[in-house]
């Protein structure tokens, strides 16, 4: 009996004691989460540098080439990490990446050509010249490309490919025009469902000889969405030319609104536009657009201002060194705006 009872103390003393006890102990403090501030952005600036004649200068002398006057267009001299500053709204920033035309990543460019009703003269003359381009521009086992069209309708004809028998049916299949002209709505789409993800450098190519005609976008938008997704653009205007030079170009036609619209797409995304009409000249533009891309350099800075304000924030790349800049000049991308939805 003695036991029982010392039994049901010992039970009672656990079951009242000991939760008063706990009770009284401190519970631990939760420790705080640290946020995570690994996950930084970074800025990729395909750069390009030109003397004051602006002739291309190059790493690499050019050896693509028989003819004598064009070597020496363009100059030879190397330029290193060392020789550039990246300032953002005005501020040095950190270089983290840097290659030249040795050891750039592989271009990913799209040839975005121009079949709306005013090109139908001209677009045999048109087809041509992209094809060229595109055997100049692709380096086998490297480089890709791609070809769409554009008028009231947008069609990939081809996906990205190194294939250039491939590329060369792409641009034979192109017999018909249609009735407007979408170019925004063509660099949005290229840009953002070819490009986004493509890992190498991001161009595309326009073809075109008129204004946008039929585009939910505005050039905003697409000058946004090139930005965002750090795509360089080139445009090649078939609008001016010389008379009797080829079929469908007027003579003597001079830069109107969508001229201007085409310069400054290209030069807010750190690329060029010219303005030609004869086979002659559009041959010369594309084989300095491919010579161009052989010798950029490629500087990636990681932005002081890490927060995604949405804000545009302007870029300038300069010389440290006040003896090239006065003897050189640097084109490169003149701002972007700081979302989450930009690539890192």
């Amino acid at each position: 009996m003695k036991n029982l009872v010392r039994f049901l103390f010992v039970q009672f003393t656990f079951l009242f004691i000991v939760p008063a006890v706990q009770a009284q102990t401190p519970t631990p403090t939760p420790t705080p989460a640290i946020e995570d501030t690994s996950k930084t952005f970074e800025v990729r600036l395909p750069v390009t540098v030109k003397d004051k004649k602006k002739e291309l200068v190059s790493c690499l002398e050019s050896k693509d080439t028989k003819d004598t006057k064009d070597k020496k267009k363009v100059s030879v001299q190397c330029f290193t990490k060392n020789d550039f500053i990246v300032l953002e709204d005005g501020i040095p920033q950190e270089i983290t990446f840097f290659s030249d035309e040795k050891t750039n990543p592989p271009v990913y460019v799209g040839v975005l050509m121009d079949t709306s009703p005013s090109t139908a003269g001209k677009m045999a003359f048109s087809k041509r010249a992209a094809s060229d381009f595109l055997y100049t521009v692709v380096r086998l086992r490297k480089d890709r490309a791609a070809f769409m069209t554009f008028d009231n309708e947008i069609n990939l004809i081809q996906d990205f490919t190194d294939k250039l028998d491939l590329l060369d049916k792409a641009v034979a299949k192109v017999k018909k025009v249609g009735s407007q002209t979408a170019l925004y709505d063509a660099i949005w789409r290229f840009s953002d469902e070819k490009l986004r993800n493509a890992p190498g450098r991001r161009v595309i190519v326009i073809i075109t000889d008129g204004d946008d005609t039929f585009s939910r976008a505005d050039i905003n938008d697409a000058i946004d969405i090139a930005q965002r997704t750090e795509t360089t653009i080139f445009a090649i205007s078939t609008k001016e030319g010389f008379l009797g030079a080829v079929p469908g170009v007027e003579a003597g036609t001079v830069k109107d609104k969508g001229d201007k619209y085409l310069e400054r797409l290209c030069e807010e995304t750190g690329g060029e536009a010219f303005f030609t009409g004869d086979i002659y000249a559009l041959e010369k533009a594309f084989k300095k657009i491919s010579e161009e891309l052989r010798s950029q350099y490629i500087i990636t800075y990681r932005p002081a201002n890490q927060e995604y304000d949405g804000r545009k924030r302007k870029i300038e790349v300069q010389f440290k060194n006040k003896e090239n800049t006065d003897k050189y000049r640097i084109r490169s991308k003149t701002e972007y705006r700081s979302v989450r939805d930009a690539l890192k």
